[in-house]
Parts: C-alpha cells; sequence; structure tokens
C-alpha cells in the first residue's frame, strides 16, 4: 500500500506573517549563520587528497559508517499535466532500479508544492505541502522548492539518514549508490553555474567575513545527495537567499531561471558545507555523448537532429525531443527512435521514455484535476 502524507493547510495570516517574515529574518538568521560556521580546512582532506574543484573518487574510498548508507528520493513536484507525466516516468525508473545491486536508494516521496492532493496520489508516494504566498514567487515557480523541502523535513517522517533531491526529468539509468561520505554530500558540477564570474553578487549573500568565493561550488541543489541533518539546516538559509536573489534585480537579471541553484550553492557555503562533485552523477543530453556508468539522465535541454543525425540545437530538427513539446499534456507512446549518427545518450533517453509510456497505466490520461 503506498503510504500518503499530507501537509495540514496553513491559515492565510500565517502565509501573510511568512510572507513578510522571509525577507526580514533574513539577515539575522545569515549573521547567525556565520557564527555557526565551524569547518576547517582539514574538512576537505580524504586520505591526503584536498577535496577541490570536481572530484571523481573511486566509491571504494567511502569510509565505514556511510558507504552504503540508503538515502530517501525526494523531488518537489507541481500538478501540472507538464510536471506530473515527467513524474510518473522518473518514478516509474526508480522502481525498476531500486533493488538492483549497487543501489542505496531507500523510499521515494514527491513533494506536491500545490497546496492539494492531486490524482497521482495513490500512483506515487506524495506528501502535500503549500506553495509560497500568492504573488511571491513572480512567475518563478522553482521559486517554491526550498519553501517546500523546509516543509517536508519539519513535517514528514523520513526513516533514512541521508536524501537525495531529485527532479522530474530525471531518469535513473543504472542503480544510484550513496554517493556522499559523512557530512560530505555529493553534488554535480554544473558547467553554467560559476560563482567566480558573479563575484559582485555572490558577495551581497556570501560576505567576504564567510571565506573566499571559491567556496561557493558550482552546483544546484539537484542533484545532491547529503545528510538528512544538514539538510535541515541548510533548507531555511536557501529559502532566505532565494527570496533575496528574487528581489535583488541585478542578481534577478544575472541568474534568471539559474536562481534558485546559485541560492543553494551560496546557503550551503554559508553553513560551511562543501560538495564532493561527481562528474558521472549524470548526463545531460545532447551535449553528453555517452551513458556509460552515470547515474541520471538529466533531459532538461531539447534534441534536434537533423535525418542525417547531425545536432541542430537552436533550430527545430527533422527528429526532435524536447520535454517542452509537452507542456499541455505527455508525449504518446512508441515515440520515434532517432535516425542514425546520433549520440546513444539521446537514444537511450527516448528508449526509456518509450518503456516507461509503455507499462505506465492510463498513461495520457487528463490526471491535474485534484
Amino acid at each position: 500500500m503506498i503510504e500518503k502524507k499530507s501537509f495540514g493547510r496553513v491559515s492565510p495570516l500565517l502565509l501573510v506573517f511568512l510572507a513578510l517574515g522571509f525577507f526580514f529574518a533574513a539577515y539575522n538568521l545569515l549573521s547567525m549563520i556565520t557564527h555557526n560556521k565551524a569547518y576547517g580546512s582539514e574538512k576537505w582532506l580524504w586520505d591526503g587528497m584536498e577535496l577541490s574543484g570536481v572530484t571523481d573518487l573511486p566509491l571504494g574510498m567511502r569510509k565505514a559508517g556511510s558507504s552504503h548508507s540508503k538515502f530517501h528520493v525526494a523531488l518537489t513536484a507541481t500538478d501540472t499535466r507538464y510536471s506530473q507525466w515527467q513524474c510518473r516516468i522518473m518514478y516509474y525508473w526508480y522502481k525498476r532500479v531500486k533493488d538492483m545491486p549497487g543501489s542505496d536508494m531507500g523510499k521515494f516521496t514527491r513533494i506536491l508544492h500545490s497546496g492539494k492532493p492531486d490524482n497521482l496520489m495513490e500512483e506515487i508516494p506524495t506528501f502535500v505541502v503549500n506553495p509560497l504566498p500568492e504573488g511571491l514567487d513572480r512567475g518563478y515557480v522553482v521559486l517554491n522548492r526550498p519553501w517546500a523541502f523546509v516543509q517536508w523535513l519539519e513535517s514528514a517522517t523520513i526513516e533514512e539518514e541521508y536524501i537525495l533531491m531529485a527532479e522530474p526529468d530525471h531518469i535513473f539509468v543504472n542503480p544510484l549508490p550513496n554517493l556522499a561520505h559523512g557530512d560530505h554530500p555529493a553534488g554535480y558540477p554544473f558547467f553554467y553555474i560559476k560563482p567566480a564570474e558573479h563575484k559582485d553578487i555572490i558577495r551581497k549573500f556570501y560576505p567576504e567575513e564567510n571565506g573566499p568565493v571559491s567556496d561557493v561550488d558550482p552546483i544546484g541543489n539537484s542533484p545532491v545527495i547529503i545528510k538528512k541533518s544538514l539538510l535541515e539546516e541548510i533548507s531555511p538559509t536557501w529559502m532566505n537567499i532565494s527570496l533575496r536573489m528574487k528581489d535583488d534585480p541585478a542578481t534577478d537579471k544575472a541568474f534568471g531561471w539559474v536562481l534558485e541553484m546559485y541560492a543553494y550553492a551560496v546557503a550551503s557555503a554559508l553553513h560551511g558545507v562543501r560538495h564532493i562533485l561527481y562528474n558521472d552523477f549524470m548526463v545531460q543530453p545532447p551535449w553528453d555523448l555517452e551513458v556509460g556508468k552515470k547515474f541520471i539522465i538529466h533531459y532538461t535541454y531539447g534534441c534536434d537532429y537533423s535525418l542525417k543525425g547531425e545536432l541542430t540545437y537552436g533550430k527545430i530538427g527533422e527528429w526532435r525531443f524536447d520535454k517542452r513539446s509537452y507542456l499541455t499534456g505527455p508525449p504518446p507512446r512508441n515515440l520515434s527512435l532517432p535516425p542514425p549518427g546520433v549520440p546513444e545518450t539521446v537514444v537511450r533517453l527516448v528508449k526509456m521514455v518509450n518503456e516507461a509510456t509503455a507499462n505506465i497505466p492510463n498513461w495520457g490520461d487528463n490526471l491535474n484535476q485534484g
């Protein structure tokens, strides 16, 4: 039986209080964090190796006590059809790989920040939380993500010691072990997250007395495997930094759709938390060409090709797969496979989507009715 949990509705008065409190509390909170930054340089020594920059460490180097600890898979989602069909595919592949050799996956939760149940409650383990007060996200829906995690961590029963923060457009392509090491979370280095190139902006939220800008990892919150206790500390800061960044026009313009990712990176640094960076955590077609031993396919980019197998990125291809083609409803079953010459990552992605849609019951139903 699938466990369902729901976060009780917060009163309108409380939501208004939260909306105001987010901003007024941010500065006091950050001052408190400054005094709690307790990690020294020894935090980044692992058997004589300094864990700075992009680090791909053999799983065998994980020390006893953290190796093979189960992690809870959690993703935030809305009740739109666009979000729903991605969650269904993601959950299908979670179930397929969860119990395979090499997996440290524990239970699964879709954190639904629409404020009310939807028609996937019986299909996917779901915890309902409230969205930000109306208008506070200013159309940037992922600003609800840190607030959703704050509510979930405060109210849910989570058995696992670690948490994987995932997203609906992730597909598990290989069984995922716990890549974290004790208090060192595992993250993925995004080529477009460049704190050093935005030093002046980063300094608005990560003052010089906290340390060098290089302490801010080039990551977002997902995929990240992190100790639950650490995430409980970071999440309120992540929420406050996200709101402050959105409220600052220069920061909002510079960071755009990745603002919330920068906010997580800054919040982690404020707590003295650095991430082990794994290039092999996931692949992003069409730029990454081979799956190999990677663990997740992230299909955020459109894949456009000519019938000769040539990439036509930025121009609609003769063959294409782009999740944004299905904003109002799910893709059909049995999508056409890419033409010869297209990279393995793209071929594998389409085959996995096809397998999932062929096996998920009632695929294509209108599910966003609460």
